[in-house]
């Protein structure tokens, strides 16, 4: 499962990209890459546990 509050947008910041980039709802930016493998869970990694923006929100 992937954090909920993941999105990937094409616009931001008053800029597009070509490629869709991970966006934070809670945080409210765009996040970096390894960030996004924190999102989607990926190498073992738990948005739920490892971090600390979900953490905050869901207290």
């Amino acid at each position: 499962m992937t954090c909920p509050y993941l999105e990937y947008e094409r616009e931001g910041d008053g800029r597009s990209f070509e490629t869709a980039r991970a966006y934070c709802t809670v945080a409210g930016e765009f996040v970096q890459p390894m960030r996004a493998d924190v999102c989607n869970d990926r190498y073992d990694l738990d948005h739920a546990t490892d971090c600390e923006i979900y953490r905050e929100h869901e207290r």
